[in-house]
């Protein structure tokens, strides 16, 4: 169906094409780090955590920024600022009990995805894809329960391991991207040919 809606538009065929080739490419880097992800779940989780942390802490000194310049007596800026630069130290510094903590952040993550779900799948009555939110709810449960059942232990390989599941399926999802965009070109060739 968007496939049709796609032809009418006016395609930039340089974009198109700078696309396909870059979500090939990160498609398969994506695929490869994925794998490295589920095979060497901590190696994953390490560098998880490196990027959260230094994510936090640069989000965390750009805030102290903005508020040093807009309002200087703003304490919420600067309580902010404070936590998020002490959160990012502290798992810089202490990596194992950052792991954990992360553990913590994922297993609330899905906790919070699970309701969300089930509040969307049991709203949706008389729909088909009302199954389809109850069962990701459901899955979001189970990985919650999972992370929460051998916390803060089994944090260390399963931050990497589901982190690499994510980045393995993102990078089939750019390769498909990436063909897709091929079969629309090819349509729109045939209809103009026609």
């Amino acid at each position: 169906m968007w496939i049709n809606s796609t032809i009418k538009m006016d395609i930039d065929k340089d974009i198109l094409d700078t696309f396909k080739k870059y979500a090939k490419i990160g498609g398969f880097l994506f695929i490869i780090l994925g794998a490295i992800g589920i095979f060497f779940p901590s190696f994953m989780t390490l560098g998880t955590l490196i990027f959260v942390s230094y994510l936090m802490l640069f989000a965390g000194v750009s805030s102290a920024t903005l508020t040093w310049i807009s309002n200087r007596k703003d304490w919420a800026g600067w309580l902010k600022s404070l936590l998020l630069i002490a959160v990012a130290l502290y798992m810089i510094f202490y990596p194992m009990s950052g792991v954990a903590t992360l553990g913590l952040l994922f297993s609330f993550y899905f906790f919070m995805d699970a309701f969300g779900s089930f509040g969307l799948g049991f709203s949706a009555q008389d729909t088909k894809h009302k199954w389809v939110w109850i069962f990701n709810a459901i899955t979001s449960f189970v990985l919650a329960v999972i992370f929460i059942i051998g916390w803060p232990f089994t944090s260390l390989w399963l931050i990497g391991f589901f982190v690499g599941i994510s980045l393995f399926f993102d990078g089939i999802a750019l390769i498909v991207g990436g063909y897709a965009v091929d079969k629309i070109e090819e349509d729109v060739t045939k209809k103009d040919k026609e």
